[in-house]
């Protein structure tokens, strides 16, 4: 399956189990049954599946700090980046759920909700 297919499926808790009880198996020489084609791949896809949803809540925690009164500076420090980057990235995921809005599997926003979220962002300072 493609990531995307995965993602449809999977939580971000059952994608991380089946990718460590994957890893674990591919890590270890001695294992009773090591990786075949099918589940390298798998392997790769769920880490990607993985990425995607972690990108995807750590936005959601990046609102959440907002609304509870957080600075850019301070996101950016939790997030080891600059402010300047962290609210960058944060607008750039504003406008994807844009894109997303009607998208099966996916949230999306919209207009309305887009510019609820642009305006708790605010101009980034």
């Amino acid at each position: 399956m493609s990531p995307d297919e995965l993602d449809t499926v999977l939580t971000l808790r059952t994608a991380v189990a089946r990718y460590e009880e994957l890893r674990v198996r591919d890590l270890f020489d001695d294992v009773e049954e090591p990786l075949g084609r099918a589940e390298a791949l798998e392997l790769i896809a769920l880490g990607e599946v993985i990425a995607r949803k972690a990108r995807y809540g750590r936005q959601l925690a990046v609102r959440t700090a907002r609304e509870a009164g957080a600075s850019w500076s301070q996101i950016g420090r939790a997030m080891g980046t600059s402010k300047q980057t962290a609210w960058e990235t944060h607008n750039r995921w504003i406008e994807q759920q844009r894109r997303r809005e009607g998208d099966p599997g996916h949230l999306g926003m919209g207009e309305d909700a887009i510019a609820r979220e642009r305006h708790l962002a605010g101009p980034g300072e």
